[in-house]
């Protein structure tokens, strides 16, 4: 049996078929869409249910809770930001093109955030509470950025103290503000100047220097 045939058995201990899995996704379907208009804590299972045109019991079948429901959506959201790494890594930390490069990266994050901003909500809130799957899937989720960050500053920064330091930090900023970029505008803070300050700070961190436009 395959790892994503383990992944998708039910309840009973079976792999659905064809019609169990497209419930089963429907399912997921349906808790994402209503994270976005419902909080994390007033979500239940017979909405969902209700949502995707089939029972409770039905839902119990592939997940035993919500929680358990929004973390497979959440290990599915953690695989795309693989999308991120290779921003970094296809990218130019020194030379003319490092500006291009640190705001790619910025607006790979601001996209990032945008397409999963209910679902990230839940991954901190929970992970905040203590819920150790939901924190270690955030590590999960933004460590291998950071490798790539660490590895790219190595490259064009070899004397740096602390690169994996730096590239944490960076990744942390870069997470937060995306998270918080309405509150920055509410604060009078617009997107544009968000975005420039951090392509500013990224060009510090890993090349040393101004980004080339600013010198």
């Amino acid at each position: 049996m395959s790892e994503s045939e383990a992944d998708l058995r039910a309840a009973d201990g079976r792999v659905p078929g064809r019609r169990g899995r497209a419930t089963r996704t429907r399912l997921l379907e349906c808790t994402s869409e209503m994270l976005a208009t419902t909080s994390f804590r007033e979500l239940k299972v017979i909405d969902i249910a209700r949502e995707a045109n089939t029972s409770p019991a039905t839902f119990y079948q592939y997940f035993p809770d919500v929680e358990s429901a929004i973390l497979v959506l959440a290990e599915e959201m953690a695989d795309d930001t693989t999308e991120l790494t290779g921003i970094v890594r296809d990218g130019t930390g020194t030379g003319p093109h490092a500006r291009d490069a640190a705001l790619a990266l910025v607006d790979g994050f601001f996209g990032f955030w945008e397409r999963y901003r209910s679902l990230l909500r839940v991954v901190e809130l929970a992970g905040s509470e203590g819920d150790r799957r939901f924190g270690a899937l955030r590590s999960r989720m933004l460590n291998p950025v950071t490798v790539a960050l660490r590895d790219v500053m190595v490259e064009g920064r070899p004397d740096a103290n602390d690169p994996m330091a730096m590239a944490g930090v960076l990744v942390a900023m870069l997470a937060n503000v995306a998270a918080h970029r309405y509150g920055f505008e509410f604060w009078g803070i617009p997107t544009v100047a968000s975005r420039s300050s951090m392509a500013d700070l990224i060009c510090w961190g890993v090349a040393g220097q101004p980004s080339p436009d600013r010198i």
